[in-house]
């Protein structure tokens, strides 16, 4: 019975609203269709940009391979024109990520026409292969990173604070390491040996520039032992603010689909999937 209502239903909906279902929705056959072919498209699309970079491939092929890529960005196009014009606010979609990233898919096609090299900018296009989330009903895994992405924004002056206190640790070591090394181990300049310092410091040690003097040694010993205070720092902060977040926001709304914690009480659609929110 509620298959037959729901099909009754649809059917009277204008075309519009019909688009936004399969456009924007992935909870019926047709929406879910239409999000598998989008899918396959940027599957197709990203493959033809690495066969584009072996010199191996002949000419003709490559041309074949270009008219390929101009129909898929045309289909990119006419979508992303559908999408705008089926939302109702048009401006808060083009500005969101997603609107952003449907952007990005289409314009390095289009200035490649001017730049040339440009249209290898249409890899960001894997960044569409997100969308993926919703056709698996994994919806509650883009709950989480609006979490932590809103837990990043709030750690961002401590983080930004955090940097610049290592910026003025690695500028004082690299510059006495300069003066205590010298050219004879490979420390030419202060610059030189901020890069040392920075690669000691994230102890990834390339190895490209080694002190040899015994006081050297000891000053790098130290960077390194700092070095692994200094990784767990930010993760320390950001996990705070993971845990504030979720203390302050204990009182709000859950989204029942995609488990979003929406701070407006009074909302009656998740933000993120459009599902209507149940009132306690």
């Amino acid at each position: 019975m509620r298959n037959i209502k729901r099909e009754k239903s649809v059917k009277n909906l204008s075309i519009r609203e019909k688009l936004f279902i399969i456009i924007f929705r992935a909870d019926n056959k047709a929406g879910r269709a239409f999000d598998i072919v989008l899918l396959w498209l940027i599957l197709m699309s990203i493959l033809i940009i690495f066969l584009e970079t072996l010199p191996s491939l002949s000419t003709a092929f490559l041309k074949y391979l270009f008219k390929i890529e101009w129909i898929i960005t045309v289909l990119f196009t006419l979508e992303y024109i559908i999408r705008i014009s089926i939302v109702r606010n048009k401006f808060k979609y083009m500005k969101s990520f997603f609107g952003i990233i449907d952007l990005l898919a289409i314009l390095p096609a289009y200035l490649s026409i001017f730049i040339e090299g440009s249209q290898f900018a249409l890899i960001l296009r894997t960044f569409r292969l997100l969308r993926i989330f919703r056709i698996l009903n994994l919806g509650k895994y883009i709950g989480e990173s609006y979490s932590l992405l809103n837990a990043l924004k709030a750690s961002r002056y401590k983080i930004t604070v955090f940097l610049e206190a290592v910026l003025i640790i690695v500028v004082i070591v690299g510059t006495l390491m300069y003066l205590i090394e010298g050219e004879v181990s490979g420390f030419n300049s202060i610059p030189v040996s901020v890069y040392w310092a920075i690669v000691t410091l994230t102890t990834v040690g390339f190895g490209d520039i080694t002190p040899v003097t015994p006081l050297g040694r000891i000053v790098a010993s130290l960077l390194m032992l700092l070095g692994y205070g200094v990784i767990a720092v930010p993760t320390g902060i950001v996990s705070a603010e993971l845990t504030r977040n979720r203390s302050a926001n204990s009182t709000g709304q859950t989204c029942p689909s995609c488990r979003l914690i929406i701070e407006n009480e009074r909302a009656n659609y998740c933000i993120n999937c459009g599902m209507k929110l149940e009132k306690s």
